[in-house]
Order: C-alpha cells, then structure tokens, then sequence
C-alpha cells in the first residue's frame, strides 16, 4: 500500500494566525497579549471555539492551560501532544508560541478533512504564562501541569499589580479542575520559531531541535555609600556604579573563554539615580545559559570568584543571589527521528542544533518524549515586534509537524 503523505492548508493556517495577530494588535505590528489579560482571555475563548468546531474534547485545568483531544483508537491513551502556548511579551511578535499552538489546530484540521483515523488520540495544548511576562517565573502552566511548581506557588505569585496569579485567572473565568491536567503522554512535539540567526544564515528550513540549554538568573547587588558628588573626595568615595560596570565588563569576558556560553545584564537599578548623587546602590541581573550544566555552574562559579574580588578591590559589599534556575534538557531520539525523517521526506533543508531560549517542552519532557521543530527567524528578532517567520517557512515547519504527528500517533487509514 502506498505511503500518504499529507499536507497542511497554507491559506487556512496564515488565516488562523492572522485573526490571531489582531488579539492585542500594537501599532507596529506586533502583540500584547500578557498572561491572563482580558486580551489572552479573548484569544482563548477564539481558540476553544475553534476546538469546539473540530469535534475536540475540551478541557482545562486548575492553571488555566487549555487541552483539545482528538480521539483515536485506544481512546484511553497514551496521547500524542502538541502545542506552545498564545500569551506573549508586552511588545512582542505575532508567531512566539502562536505558531506552535495555531499550527497544531491546523494538523487537527487536516487530519479531520481527511477523515484519518489514528492509533493514539492527539491533544492539542495552549498552555499558560510561558513567557513570564506578567507572572515570574516563566512556564508556570506547563510547570505546574508536571509539578515542577506547586499549586500553591504558582497561584500566589503576583504581577507588578500585586495581583496573584489565582486572582487573574478567577477573573478571566479559566480556573479549571486539578484532574484536568497533562498525563499518560506518549510523545509531546512543539513547533516554535527559532528566536534566533543560526537557521536563516545556515540557509535551513528546519531546525530539528537536540534538547534545550541549561539556564540560570542572578540577581547581583552592590552595595556603597550614597553621599554629595560635590564635596566627596575621588579617593574617599564607595561608589556603588564604577565596581558594578566593571563587574558587567568581566560578565561580558567570560564569553571568551568558556564555548557556548551566553550572558545577558537585562536590566540594572541604580540608587538613589540621581545626576549629583553618588550611586550607594546597584542591582543588576545575569542570565547564564549553556547546554553543557557542569560548564554553566563552573561559569557561576568562576563569576562569583571575580565579582567578589572586584567588589574587594573597591571597599564595596556584595551579594549575588539565585532567583532563578532550569537544568538543560536532551529531547527524545525517537521524536527526533520522527521530525529529521519528515523534513527529508519533503525535501526540505533542516539541520540538529540547541535551543537557547527555555520553551514548554522544557517541563514536558520529565513526562513525555519530546522533541521541537524551529524554523527560521528573520534577522534572528524576536520578543520583538518587528519578528517574523515567512510564511514558506511556517508551512514547512507545519508540514514536518504533522509528519512527525501521523506517524508518532500510528495512522490507520
């Protein structure tokens, strides 16, 4: 018997994600759509209607995250599932996560034209707060649907508002059941844009996803002596800012010389900030990523011994504090095997690389085989209104997509 290979509907997926892209519509063409907003709550009503107009069966847990199952012949499971997640960044692009869920909408559409039938039921997810825009830590959906968090943590951690995560989600009417939540996984696929150049300067469609880099967040403070800019002698100053740039220079250094590694200073607080103040106090945040855990802690390690002596060196206190912290992940070769096998079975240019920015997958995969699909980014922009993925692009990363789908789920006709 012939082997089918099935294609999405290009037109139809670029409409889903063009009603998608005007949900919390910026002026520059791009989205905002935080967590658990009256705009995501309005994207995700959209979004259970078109579940509904597939015949899925809805459901949601006690996180808010959304779950559209398609049954297949062993009903009970397990399941094969996809999807991302349709909250985004304050100022952020129109396919981070969209792409993920919207394309998995369109595989369920697909394989219902075509009245396929599958050995395993399929699950399409939306999961919630993955971007941490609004709720810190991000992920908090698809971690508490594997108990990575707690009930309890995730509902009382609240936004710059002081608003609670459980109080949001009473309010946009997404409190769903305990019972709900993600179990007896199969597999679990992810379809994302890259967020990065490696795919469109190699010239590759597709990016067949190994695992995701290990990741830490810092919070740096150091600590001087606040006093008048006019009157203090240069060499009677402790002030906080000169020791904190060179701090930020040597964070930047340590690039050089351990392979792979990536260090970001997002964002800095300086005190009192004011022109003819000297500055007492300085925060400042690191983000270490590496897909190698012993060569980020030994970065860490090596940090805190430098900063340390720079603060030393300057009469300064310093603490450096973990907020935040995510080992790296290695994706299923199984799923891996599946997404290489679609991406050559149409022709398409793919190649193995890490990603490096966290992704729900993360969670998914302490419960699930798991891989991810990237296709490419345009200048590597994203978390960014001027993001884009070309829609070429999105169709080849939905068309591996629904391979890898047809044949982790075993089709029958």
């Amino acid at each position: 018997m012939e082997k089918v290979i099935y294609q999405i509907n290009k037109s139809r997926l670029l409409e889903t994600i063009k009603v998608s892209a005007s949900i919390g519509a910026t002026e520059n063409g791009g989205l905002n759509r935080l967590a658990l907003t009256q705009e995501d709550k309005t994207m995700r009503d959209i979004f259970v209607n078109w579940l509904k107009e597939e015949g899925l069966n809805i459901r949601i847990d006690d996180f808010g995250n959304i779950y559209g199952r398609r049954k297949g012949r062993k009903n009970s499971g397990p399941v094969i599932a996809i999807g991302s997640h349709l909250d985004t960044q304050p100022c952020g692009g129109r396919f981070d996560g969209v792409l993920g869920v919207l394309s998995a909408l369109e595989v369920i559409r697909v394989l219902n034209d075509n009245q396929v039938e599958t050995e395993y039921p399929i699950e399409i997810i939306n999961f919630t707060n993955e971007e941490g825009a609004r709720f810190r830590p991000p992920m908090l959906g698809s971690g508490g649907a594997v108990e990575v968090f707690t009930q309890d943590f995730v509902y009382h951690t609240k936004d710059s508002k002081d608003v609670t995560f459980e109080q949001a989600l009473k309010q946009i009417g997404y409190v769903g059941k305990k019972a709900n939540r993600l179990k007896n996984v199969k597999n679990y696929i992810e379809l994302h844009i890259e967020q990065g150049p490696v795919l469109e300067k190699k010239n590759k469609s597709i990016g067949i996803v190994q695992g995701i880099q290990g990741m830490s967040w810092l919070t740096i403070s150091v600590t001087g002596e606040t006093n008048h800019a006019g009157p203090t002698p240069m060499d009677g100053r402790r002030d906080a800012l000169v020791p904190a740039a060179k701090m930020i220079a040597n964070v930047n250094q340590l690039t050089k010389e351990i392979d792979g590694l990536k260090i970001t200073v997002g964002k800095m607080d300086v005190s009192p900030n004011v022109s003819n103040v000297i500055s007492g106090k300085v925060e400042f945040t690191v983000d270490i990523r590496h897909q190698d855990d012993e060569a980020r802690a030994n970065a860490i390690e090596i940090l805190r011994e430098q900063l340390s002596t720079i603060a030393l060196t300057h009469d300064v206190d310093l603490t450096i504090e973990t907020d935040w912290k995510s080992d790296a992940v290695e994706f299923s070769p199984d799923v891996i095997k599946g997404i290489a096998e679609g991406a050559e079975e149409f022709g398409y240019p793919a190649m193995e690389l890490f990603s490096g920015p966290g992704h729900d997958a993360k969670y998914v995969a302490q419960v699930a085989d798991t891989g991810m699909i990237f296709i490419p980014s345009h200048k590597g922009i994203s978390h960014n209104e001027q993001e884009l993925s070309f829609h070429d692009d999105i169709e080849k990363g939905a068309n591996v997509l629904l391979y890898a789908v047809t044949k982790l789920a075993n089709v029958i006709n």
